[in-house]
């Protein structure tokens, strides 16, 4: 089969091409494993992450991706041969242990044994890939494939995040950073919560622009003021500076989600502009989001489908991959960014 994979860790200002176009051996499905033929698969900074070392795979060569649509084309034992030929999708949840305390809460992503889509095992970036059975989650009908492959992380991702804010209808929500994750959560929580404004943190017009015609009643640079303080924000970017003024920007007793598996490195000074009295003071709460777990992934496209929930996005051939990184790491484009395959 074909694959862009990855051989190291590497640094994307270095290294324009860190994937190379590969024959793999096509994998065959273990014991209550179902092989998936993949049409698409979305591209997430957590690829970056993966890449530059900052959440590495434990051994390589590996194949990225874990936003995965496809069909089932063969099962393993123990598995039901009726599962081939349905449609299914693939997210950063690759399997749980299913008997410790956090699963048995439902709470499998924070399993000690939680083993992630393309990085811990291979992913989506390939034309076929395994995986068990019960991580293969039945896609609602309607949601075409290429557009479905971002709600797999961004959205469900924002899905959880969106709730761990703990927002209440007609409270005010902010959103910093507006990329794949960010313009899915917009969306969502006018679903869920018609009349909470939702206000915008984003560096370039451009995407403040998009954020506006997707429903924000405000959008403006990172440091700017909102026109009202804030009950709850998610950040999804991957630098310290919004963090900083995310919390000035929370009224007393508000709670900043930081939907980040990792921070970069190149703006922590920003962290020594911390006030006291400014950012932390008055009870304001920050809280870490941590991989997903398969009911947020179910829960975001029965969302999707019922609201009509769509991602923009970007696609881009297999063999391009790359491309498609290099723009991810820039950012400034709409949406999200998704892999053709089959």
């Amino acid at each position: 089969m074909r694959a862009m994979v990855l051989h190291g860790v590497c640094d994307l200002a270095q290294e324009d091409s860190p994937l190379r176009l590969e024959d793999m051996p096509t994998p065959q499905p273990g014991v209550g494993e179902v092989r998936i033929r993949v049409s698409a698969c979305g591209v997430c900074h957590t690829e970056l992450d993966e890449i530059e070392g900052r959440t590495p795979p434990p051994s390589f060569p590996r194949i990225l991706g874990h936003q995965v649509v496809g069909r089932i084309d063969q099962v393993g034992g123990g598995v039901a041969g009726e599962r081939i030929g349905e449609r299914v999708g693939v997210g950063w949840i690759y399997s749980a242990c299913g008997q410790c305390e956090h699963c048995l809460e439902g709470r499998e992503n924070l399993c000690a044994e939680f083993v992630a889509t393309g990085r811990d095992r291979h992913g989506g970036y390939a034309e076929y890939l395994c995986v068990p059975a019960d991580f293969a989650l039945p896609l609602p009908a309607g949601l075409e494939d290429y557009g479905t492959a971002p709600l797999l992380c961004a959205g469900a991702i924002g899905h959880r995040s969106l709730m761990l804010t703990q927002l209440q209808n007609g409270q005010r929500l902010g959103l910093t950073g507006f990329g794949a994750s960010g313009h899915l959560v917009l969306q969502l929580s006018r679903h869920l919560y018609p009349d909470s404004p939702v206000y915008v943190f984003a560096r370039s017009e451009a995407t403040q622009q998009f954020a506006r015609e997707l429903g924000a009643v405000w959008a403006g640079p990172t440091e700017a003021p909102p026109p009202q303080a804030l009950h709850a924000i998610i950040d999804t970017t991957p630098a310290w500076l919004p963090i900083v003024c995310a919390l000035r920007h929370l009224l007393p007793g508000g709670r900043l989600v930081i939907n980040a598996i990792r921070k970069e490195a190149h703006d922590l000074q920003s962290l020594l502009r911390v006030n006291y009295p400014e950012h932390l003071w008055m009870e304001k709460e920050i809280k870490s989001v941590a991989n997903v777990t398969r009911a947020d992934i179910r829960a975001f496209l029965d969302h999707a489908a019922a609201a009509a929930i769509r991602p923009e996005y970007q696609l881009y051939d297999l063999e391009d991959a790359n491309r498609a990184l290099q723009a991810q790491k820039r950012g400034g484009t709409r949406g999200a960014k998704v892999l053709r395959i089959g």
